[in-house]
This record gives C-alpha cells, sequence and structure tokens, in this order.
C-alpha cells in the first residue's frame, strides 16, 4: 500500500528496504508529495522509505487529517487473451490482445473504501481502463512496471 498523496516518478535503485521488490508498488520509488500545502514537494529519503513507499503514513507530518484514504493497494492478474487483434497480428504472433487486470483497493482505517480494476492492453501498450486520479493511475502504471517484464509488456 503506498500513500495516497504520492505521485512516484521514478524508481530508486537501492533505498535502504531489505526486501524491495515486497513493496506495494514492487519496489521503492522517488517522486513528490501531493497533500495539501505541500504539492511538489521532494520528500526526504527518510520519509520516502517510511511513509510515501508504505501508507499508512500517520506520523507524517504532510498528511492531512481530512482524507478520503489512508493507503491504495494493488494486484495483478496473469494476461489474459481476450477480443479481436489489433491488426493482422498483434506482433507476438498471436490473434488476440493480451490484457492484464490491476485489481486496486483505496483504504481508510485498513477498510476499503473504493476498490475496482484497471484494464492494460500488453499487446498494443496501452491503458483499456484507467483510473480518475492521477495518482491512484501514476502507482498503478508504477506497479505495473515493476511487475511486468519490458519482454513481456
Amino acid at each position: 500500500m503506498a500513500c495516497p498523496f504520492f505521485m512516484p516518478t521514478e524508481r530508486l535503485q537501492g533505498g535502504g528496504w531489505q526486501h524491495a521488490s515486497r513493496l506495494p508498488l514492487g519496489g521503492g520509488w522517488s517522486g513528490r508529495c501531493t497533500a495539501p500545502g505541500h504539492e511538489g514537494e521532494m520528500p526526504a529519503q527518510e520519509a520516502l522509505q517510511e511513509f510515501c513507499n508504505l501508507g499508512y503514513a500517520t506520523h507524517c507530518a504532510c498528511l492531512p487529517q481530512s482524507r478520503a484514504w489512508d493507503a491504495v493497494r494493488f494486484a495483478l492478474t496473469p494476461p489474459k487473451e481476450v477480443g479481436a487483434p489489433v491488426g493482422p497480428q498483434n506482433g507476438n504472433g498471436s490473434s488476440a490482445n493480451r490484457v492484464v487486470q490491476l485489481r486496486y483497493s483505496c483504504e481508510r482505517g485498513h477498510l476499503p473504501v473504493e476498490h475496482g480494476s484497471l484494464q492494460f492492453d500488453l499487446s498494443a501498450g496501452h491503458w483499456i481502463q484507467k483510473h480518475g486520479d492521477a495518482r491512484v493511475q501514476k502507482m498503478a502504471e508504477c506497479f505495473l512496471e515493476s511487475h511486468m517484464p519490458d519482454k513481456e509488456r
């Protein structure tokens, strides 16, 4: 689960996490804060490690008292072949598009407040269904990047 006010921008190499691949976005990310009054601020390394990449950051000085979510969580389904091809063939020799579904849950107090699914067409390289919140969408993109090697995307 990542902080709902975190806008990841690039993958952090190392970052000090013992098991970085277990982090909510599949690795550590640097980025900026979007919390009211802190828009665009670049969090310090300590904040990235303890709050931004983990969510439920109740001790973070940037976290507003009034908020809809405490954290955002993602899960990925294996690619499925669906629908008609993009063209005669979609580049991988298959006649169907390969689509992955990302399930998301926006949580408050460890309970889901909003949940749903986003879809990415691996064959065409574009989102079929996006999230309306730019932060959640960017987190979904980072999660997908962390979990799908380039050769699969």
